[in-house]
């Protein structure tokens, strides 16, 4: 695990794209997803996780929305990194939103999403690529 500034974590083995959402990919070669370290930090305290009406088993593009979530600071919609179809959404969100905040890259991943094509991997971030990105926002 790298990390960056103001210690935000960055697993190595994961993609991330530009609106701070990751993929990690399974032995099983499904796509495991969710927010960054760097968006829960943004956001502060999330208080309410919702997904989209029928979106578990829903073939979905790169860039759909899976679900919105909500802090004091701001609202924000989580969109898929990739395409494929919908094969688990993390429930337990509904119930206890501050996972996002405590553990953003275990307990607080957000949806799992069978891959379509994996070629689309390569147009996200790697963390070294990531880092930077997110140094430059600052």
């Amino acid at each position: 695990m790298g990390s960056g500034e103001k210690g935000t974590k960055v697993p190595a083995d994961t993609k991330y794209t530009e609106d701070h959402e990751w993929i990690m990919i399974d032995d099983d070669g499904i796509g495991i997803c969710g927010i960054t370290d760097h968006a829960q930090h943004s956001l502060g305290d999330i208080v309410f996780v919702e997904f989209i009406n029928n979106i578990l088993n829903a073939k979905i593009d790169a860039k759909e929305t899976i679900a919105i979530i909500e802090s004091p600071k701001a609202a924000s919609d989580v969109y898929s990194p990739v395409s494929g179809t919908i094969v688990d959404i993390n429930r337990e969100l509904e119930d206890a939103p501050e996972l996002l905040n405590s553990s953003p890259y275990d307990e607080g991943w957000i949806f799992k999403i069978k891959i379509k094509d994996k070629s689309e991997l390569e147009n996200l971030m790697d963390p070294a690529d990531y880092l930077d990105y997110i140094k430059a926002g600052d």
